[in-house]
């Protein structure tokens, strides 16, 4: 099951109270004030963990607490800090605010972390209030509460190339041939429920990452279809490639409509280099792209992905975008 958004309730860890005490040892007739500061409470962070592909997991559990600090002790001893409490979600999940939607931060590469909620400080003991007038304080102060929080997460993949296309456009078809991903493939609407991801390999040990999404069909930056619920999975990807089928009814209407859901759901998204594949080759018998009108778009490629035929000149070209890409990003 590919569950992509969740929501969790974290809470710190309380800070322990410091310790009021006086040493009392033989031959040591003033003492004076020993009490031990309070231990930290632990945090809750979120940790990117590239074994992960879903946040599955915290459909069944999603209540998080860190441990608290002890509290001090008497000869100066601090109070143990609490343990942490660590949440591995898949790179590319994004953290909000539940109730305000603010953004708190995201992880994105394998190991990053993000602390979510801090742990409250542990409260000083009396001998920290020891002065050379107030010799014998009996002053101590109370851990801190640790924070407490409504999470939103939400997972966007993180590809660098997003497939996007009508229901029965082939993207699964072509994403099963160029990667070793195995999606769903059927001849009837939506056989893709959840989005794939496939990393294809290249010579000389190159390789990306093609991201395949349930199809869009015309609303779905509504609401309508399945596309608006995946459409977020496209918004990393550093290029998007239209699929057009060769058997669709209007050629022309079909990617104008894809690139006016792509629009209204994120300027931004649609600013993002794009190229036009004509799929289903086969039904032709030979390559052949149809005259249609593709302003901005930075190449053109009919493919037939059962036949193998027209994958190679369209994964280089991909290739060489990506690395202009890379380069203009600092990633090369």
């Amino acid at each position: 099951m590919f569950v992509d958004r969740v929501v969790v309730r974290v809470s710190a860890g309380t800070g322990g109270s410091g310790q009021v005490s006086f040493r009392r040892e033989k031959f040591v007739p003033m003492g004076g004030p020993d009490g031990g500061d309070g231990g930290k409470g632990g945090d809750v962070i979120v940790r990117a963990d590239r074994n992960l592909a879903t946040l599955l997991d915290y459909t069944y559990r999603d209540a998080w607490a860190a441990e608290r600090g002890e509290h001090g002790q008497g000869s100066n001893k601090t109070g143990r800090s609490g343990d942490d409490v660590v949440l591995p979600v898949p790179p590319g999940t994004v953290i909000r605010e539940h109730d305000s939607g603010e953004f708190i931060g995201e992880v994105l590469s394998h190991g990053e972390e993000l602390v979510v909620a801090r742990g409250g400080r542990g409260g000083k003991g009396n001998a920290f209030f020891a002065t050379s007038t107030h010799q014998s304080p009996r002053e101590w102060q109370p851990g801190e509460e640790g924070q407490e929080r409504v999470l939103d997460l939400e997972l966007k993949l993180i590809a660098d190339v997003g497939l996007v296309g009508q229901p029965n456009a082939g993207k699964s078809t072509l994403l099963s041939v160029i990667s070793a991903a195995r999606p769903k493939i059927g001849d009837y609407p939506f056989t893709t429920l959840s989005p794939n991801l496939g990393v294809v390999p290249m010579s000389d040990h190159r390789s990306f990452v093609v991201a395949d999404i349930p199809g869009i069909i015309e609303g779905a930056s509504e609401g309508k279809g399945l596309g608006l619920q995946f459409l977020r999975h496209i918004e990393r990807t550093r290029l998007l490639a239209f699929l057009i089928p060769i058997d669709a009814m209007d050629w022309q209407a079909e990617l104008d409509q894809l690139r006016h859901e792509i629009t209204t759901h994120s300027t931004e998204l649609a600013a993002k280099p794009w190229c036009v594949v004509f799929t289903k080759m086969d039904l032709m018998g030979e390559l052949y792209v149809p005259p249609v009108e593709a302003p901005g778009a930075f190449a053109m490629f009919a493919v037939s992905a059962p036949g193998r035929m027209g994958l190679e000149p369209m994964l280089s070209a991909w290739w060489s975008r990506l690395l202009e890409l890379r380069r203009e990003t600092g990633d090369a």
